[in-house]
């Protein structure tokens, strides 16, 4: 079941969040076809390494189109602009071996009866009768998140991230990397990967898009997110990151949605701050650094554009302030990195999931409900395309063990 649309249809309501502001709750840059990870760059460097076979999930990439190279990289990257293909070759598979795929079926209730799963409720009010249910819904799935609670379903808050997209012009990076005022064309765009502890809390970059574009990634009408992808040739005259600071859990109250509601609250503020479109608030980066606002901005990649804004106003001070320091040791690390040529645009505030889902490490199932299977980001069990992709393996395994297949 797929809240959202095929890659094709997906496609046409991404381009109207870019030119008309619009964001259709059910198919964006979060939900739909492949759901986050077919637009969010391809990125497959993992360090979860014990937790599958890493090996194993390339080679099932390249079987359905990606590129041999990703298995001898040291960082592989697909692009963008591939996955929809790929994601797209491993629908029909699913078709050719008997699957079914259902798109437009949002789910919007879990049938529970005596401690045990009995099947899900669609938004058109058909249900789906299984003793089986796993539940892959990504981090975003708020509306998931909000009907375990209602339920009485167990669920944690969990740590996550919370701060901004910097970007910079891509030959800045390859400047300060490759030590060069012009970059060779037989080198790749230049990434970077910084951390810094300010103040007992990580300030780090997230999700280094080298060649890459901003992308609009809010999942209802009423809020902003950013988050970047690159093509696969990453030849974008930008690089963008996030950078962000860890939210520990211990930061909210008791209530395990309170750091879904941290994460809207401060995606909320931006939208109003954008002027309630996707519009983002940005600010120039040593702007940002020394606390005014940016009396103009530079160009950025940004699809739906950016207005300036004194972007450390939105976040909370504990964010604000241990950014601003992270950011000084960032351009003391790295020659040219502090710079106004730079954006900060906000806000970013989808690193991982504010919320797990607890499972019984032996089953795989709810610790609670016999036969719900949490899985994936959304559950807080992976944190990226290749972690995710092993941890559903892993269920899979399970739930076919439960009816008899052999190893």
């Amino acid at each position: 079941m797929e809240r959202g649309k095929d890659v094709r249809a997906r496609r046409r309501d991404l381009a109207v969040i870019n030119r008309e502001h619009i964001v259709d709750p059910d198919s964006n840059y979060c939900f739909g076809e492949g759901g986050a990870g077919t637009y969010s760059d391809g990125k497959l460097y993992t360090r979860s390494h014990k937790r599958g076979d890493v090996e194993g999930v390339l080679r099932t990439l390249v079987a359905f189109g990606a590129s041999p190279d990703i298995l001898v990289d040291a960082h592989p990257h697909i692009g963008t602009n591939k996955l929809p293909g790929i994601i797209t070759a491993m629908r029909m598979a699913i078709l050719a071996c008997g699957g079914e795929v259902r798109f437009n079926s949002r789910v919007t209730d879990l049938m529970i009866e005596n401690g045990t799963t009995r099947g899900v409720v669609l938004a058109d009010g058909s249900a789906l009768r299984s003793d089986a249910v796993v539940l892959a819904t990504g981090h975003s799935a708020r509306d998931i998140f909000r009907l375990l609670a209602d339920k009485g379903v167990r669920i944690e808050r969990k740590d996550f991230a919370l701060g901004v997209r910097v970007e910079h012009p891509q030959s800045i990076i390859d400047a300060a990397q490759y030590h060069c005022a012009v970059r060779d064309p037989l080198l790749p765009p230049a990434s970077y990967s910084l951390v810094q502890q300010v103040e007992g809390l990580g300030v780090y970059s997230f999700c280094m898009c080298p060649g890459g574009i901003i992308a609009p990634c809010a999942t209802a009408q009423d809020e902003v997110v950013t988050n970047g992808w690159s093509p696969s040739k990453r030849n974008n005259p930008f690089a963008n990151s996030g950078i962000v600071v860890q939210a520990p859990a211990a930061m909210h109250n008791d209530d395990p949605l309170s750091g879904m509601f941290y994460q809207h609250n401060v995606e909320h503020a931006a939208w109003k701050a954008g002027g309630e479109r996707q519009t983002a608030p940005a600010q120039r980066l040593d702007d940002f650094i020394q606390g005014r606002l940016s009396t103009d901005l530079p160009e950025c990649s940004y699809p739906p554009g950016i207005v300036s804004y004194r972007v450390d106003e939105l976040l909370p001070i504990v964010i604000a302030s241990r950014l601003r320091e992270g950011l000084k040791e960032f351009g003391r690390k790295m020659r040219g990195y502090r710079t106004n040529e730079a954006v900060v645009v906000a806000v970013e505030s989808r690193t991982s999931s504010p919320v797990r889902i607890p499972r019984d490490p032996t089953s795989l199932e709810h610790v609670e409900v016999k036969g719900l299977y949490p899985c994936g980001e959304g559950a807080g069990y992976a944190g990226g395309i290749v972690s995710a992709a092993m941890d559903g393996q892993r269920v899979a395994d399970h739930i076919g063990l439960r009816y008899g297949a052999k190893r």
